[in-house]
Protein backbone atom coordinates (compact mmCIF):
# COMPACT_ATOMS: atom_id res chain seq x y z
CA UNK A 1 0.00 0.00 0.00
CA UNK A 2 1.33 3.39 -0.93
CA UNK A 3 1.43 6.42 1.33
CA UNK A 4 -0.87 8.13 -1.16
CA UNK A 5 -3.62 5.67 -0.32
CA UNK A 6 -3.27 6.48 3.38
CA UNK A 7 -3.51 10.20 2.57
CA UNK A 8 -6.57 9.48 0.46
CA UNK A 9 -8.31 7.50 3.22
CA UNK A 10 -7.47 10.21 5.76
CA UNK A 11 -8.96 12.76 3.41
CA UNK A 12 -12.15 10.70 3.16
CA UNK A 13 -12.47 10.51 6.95
CA UNK A 14 -11.97 14.27 7.26
CA UNK A 15 -14.55 14.92 4.53
CA UNK A 16 -17.13 12.78 6.34
CA UNK A 17 -16.33 14.61 9.58
CA UNK A 18 -16.78 17.93 7.76
CA UNK A 19 -20.18 16.84 6.44
CA UNK A 20 -21.36 15.72 9.86
CA UNK A 21 -20.10 18.94 11.44
CA UNK A 22 -21.89 20.95 8.79
CA UNK A 23 -25.15 19.19 9.63
CA UNK A 24 -24.53 19.79 13.35
CA UNK A 25 -23.88 23.48 12.65
CA UNK A 26 -27.54 23.99 11.68
CA UNK A 27 -26.74 26.31 8.80
CA UNK A 28 -23.77 27.81 10.69
CA UNK A 29 -26.01 28.91 13.57
CA UNK A 30 -23.76 26.83 15.81
CA UNK A 31 -20.52 28.51 14.86
CA UNK A 32 -18.13 26.07 16.48
CA UNK A 33 -19.56 23.21 14.46
CA UNK A 34 -19.43 25.39 11.36
CA UNK A 35 -15.80 26.29 12.01
CA UNK A 36 -14.96 22.63 12.55
CA UNK A 37 -16.62 21.82 9.20
CA UNK A 38 -14.49 24.43 7.41
CA UNK A 39 -11.24 23.27 9.04
CA UNK A 40 -12.05 19.61 8.36
CA UNK A 41 -12.81 20.17 4.66
CA UNK A 42 -9.68 22.28 4.21
CA UNK A 43 -7.64 19.53 5.85
CA UNK A 44 -9.35 16.91 3.68
CA UNK A 45 -8.32 18.73 0.51
CA UNK A 46 -4.79 19.19 1.83
CA UNK A 47 -4.51 15.42 2.31
CA UNK A 48 -6.07 14.84 -1.11
CA UNK A 49 -3.39 17.10 -2.60
CA UNK A 50 -0.73 14.94 -0.95
CA UNK A 51 -2.44 11.78 -2.20
CA UNK A 52 -2.33 12.86 -5.84
CA UNK A 53 1.43 13.18 -5.66
CA UNK A 54 1.59 9.38 -5.84
CA UNK A 55 -1.84 8.46 -7.26
CA UNK A 56 -3.44 9.33 -10.57
CA UNK A 57 -5.69 12.36 -10.10
CA UNK A 58 -8.75 10.91 -11.83
CA UNK A 59 -8.64 7.70 -9.76
CA UNK A 60 -7.86 9.45 -6.49
CA UNK A 61 -10.69 11.94 -6.93
CA UNK A 62 -13.15 9.29 -8.07
CA UNK A 63 -12.33 7.00 -5.13
CA UNK A 64 -12.44 9.96 -2.74
CA UNK A 65 -15.85 10.95 -4.05
CA UNK A 66 -17.50 7.56 -3.83
CA UNK A 67 -16.04 6.76 -0.40
CA UNK A 68 -17.04 10.18 0.92
CA UNK A 69 -20.57 9.88 -0.44
CA UNK A 70 -21.02 6.36 0.88
CA UNK A 71 -19.41 7.19 4.23
CA UNK A 72 -21.54 10.30 4.66
CA UNK A 73 -24.69 8.33 3.84
CA UNK A 74 -23.81 5.70 6.45
CA UNK A 75 -22.69 8.26 9.04
CA UNK A 76 -25.81 10.41 8.71
CA UNK A 77 -27.92 7.28 9.07
CA UNK A 78 -26.06 6.28 12.26
CA UNK A 79 -25.83 9.77 13.79
CA UNK A 80 -29.00 11.52 12.59
CA UNK A 81 -31.25 8.63 11.60
CA UNK A 82 -31.39 9.84 7.99
CA UNK A 83 -32.16 7.01 5.60
CA UNK A 84 -31.69 6.58 1.89
CA UNK A 85 -34.28 4.88 -0.27
CA UNK A 86 -33.46 1.98 -2.57
CA UNK A 87 -32.99 4.26 -5.57
CA UNK A 88 -30.32 6.22 -3.70
CA UNK A 89 -28.56 3.00 -2.71
CA UNK A 90 -28.73 1.88 -6.32
CA UNK A 91 -27.04 5.13 -7.33
CA UNK A 92 -24.26 4.59 -4.80
CA UNK A 93 -23.86 1.03 -6.06
CA UNK A 94 -23.50 2.33 -9.61
CA UNK A 95 -20.83 4.78 -8.45
CA UNK A 96 -18.88 1.96 -6.84
CA UNK A 97 -19.25 -0.13 -10.00
CA UNK A 98 -18.00 2.79 -12.08
CA UNK A 99 -14.88 3.10 -9.91
CA UNK A 100 -14.20 -0.63 -10.25
CA UNK A 101 -14.57 -0.42 -14.02
CA UNK A 102 -12.26 2.59 -14.16
CA UNK A 103 -9.69 0.72 -12.10
CA UNK A 104 -9.90 -2.35 -14.31
CA UNK A 105 -9.58 -0.23 -17.42
CA UNK A 106 -6.69 1.78 -16.37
Amino acid sequence: MSIGLFYLLGSVVLDIMANLSLEHSDGFRRRRWGALAVVAIMSAFALLALAVQTLDLFMAYAIWGVLSITGTALATWMVFGQRLNWISWLGISLLILAILLMRLGG
